[in-house]
């Protein structure tokens, strides 16, 4: 487990570890497993897999004066391996997949990098322009900006002419 490193060996923590790494066909919970016992419904795949890659996915948001800027770090990924999509109307998805290279004649002693899937979700704020959204990968960093909508105008008062009669 990674935490030891950092320790947090915390009973929390290894709970939500374990729940973390339940393998695939694997059920939890229930007697017998069949029908004659009662199954506990848990996380699924889906679920378990898209919390893992977002809590491995760290994102930096800053609000600038015309814009939201949402930065992540993504080492070694072409424009092909990252996704960066709008999703009902105002969720803000950035995903993709790292692969490792696999060469036959090489065997890995140490593996450290992180492969695999990795998403971030993040919902727009009111004035966010769904309209201007850009994204740009530069020397490893993804920076995906979104412009904020201009101000409202302050509505003016209107005036009426008063006729006599």
């Amino acid at each position: 487990m990674e935490g030891r490193m950092f320790g947090l060996e915390t009973p929390l923590m290894t709970a939500l570890q374990h729940l973390l790494d339940i393998p695939d066909g694997e059920s939890t919970g229930g007697v017998g497993g069949g029908a004659g016992g009662v199954e506990k419904q848990g996380p699924t795949r889906a679920y378990v897999r898209d919390a893992r890659a977002m809590a491995a996915t760290p994102a930096d948001v800053k609000e600038l004066p015309g814009a939201y800027a949402f930065v992540v770090d993504m080492p070694g990924l072409g424009s092909g391996d990252i996704k960066v999509q709008v999703e009902d109307e105002r969720v803000l998805v950035i995903s993709g997949e790292r692969r490792r290279e696999e060469k036959e004649d090489a065997k890995y002693l140490r593996m450290e990098r992180r492969m695999g899937k990795f998403m971030r979700k993040f919902v727009l704020p009111e004035n966010a322009d769904m309209d201007k959204i850009s994204a740009v990968c530069r020397d490893g960093v993804l920076t995906v900006n979104v412009d904020k909508l201009p101000p409202p105008e302050p509505k003016k008062p209107k005036t009426i002419n008063v006729q006599v009669a």
